[in-house]
């Protein structure tokens, strides 16, 4: 399945890491289930309450699933349990083929960022697995801005960084969160589906 580009002369393209450049999801899941079985959440952490919060830093889902279920889980330590678990499995990781072609084929023609909920050393353990490090000058992670997606602010510093208008960007999205995000930025963007692998 090909990917639908918009029909616009776009400056510059801004991917988010899992889902869309890496079919990295399902191993993230794992990590989050094992995580918070570790912390005995008396919740059931289904697929689908994984994928509503898709592109949400770690420790603000934690917040939300708190606040829904009246628990007292502690957001960092899960982070911590659930990044551990998850970079022990990042050798597995694969790409999501169509949108790396994509990025491989923009590569040396247009400043292109990488937009990602997850933390700086994820992000860079996926890129290296999947050899696509080497297209993308500018990472951009929660850390780096006050509020992550689906606030803008991820996007909109991608686009400063790479000295683009935001409306001359493209973004490339799987999440709702990230979607949101682009579009308060002032940002076309493409929806990259979980079928599209």
């Amino acid at each position: 399945m090909p990917l639908q580009i918009p029909d616009y002369p776009f400056q510059a393209y801004i991917f988010d890491c899992d889902g869309t450049l890496v079919d990295s999801m399902p191993l993230h899941y794992i990590a989050w289930v094992e995580a918070l079985k570790r912390h005995d959440a008396p919740f059931e952490f289904t697929e689908e309450v994984f994928y509503a919060h898709a592109g949400i830093k770690e420790q603000d889902v934690v917040k939300i699933l708190n606040a829904k279920h009246g628990t007292n889980i502690d957001p960092v330590s899960v982070d911590e349990l659930k990044m551990e678990i998850f970079r022990e499995r990042i050798p597995e990781v694969r790409t999501v083929r169509p949108v790396a072609e994509f990025a491989n084929s923009l590569h040396g023609r247009f400043p292109m960022a990488v937009a990602s909920g997850s933390e700086e050393p994820t992000v860079r353990g996926c890129l290296e697995a999947t050899g696509l490090i080497h297209l993308f000058e500018t990472i951009i992670t929660p850390k780096l801005v006050k509020q992550g997606k689906p606030a803008p602010d991820m996007f909109l510093l991608a686009a400063e960084r790479m000295g683009i208008a935001p409306r001359e960007c493209l973004v490339l999205e799987d999440g709702n969160s990230g979607l949101e995000a682009a579009k308060a930025a002032g940002m076309q963007a493409v929806f990259i589906p979980r079928t599209l692998r």
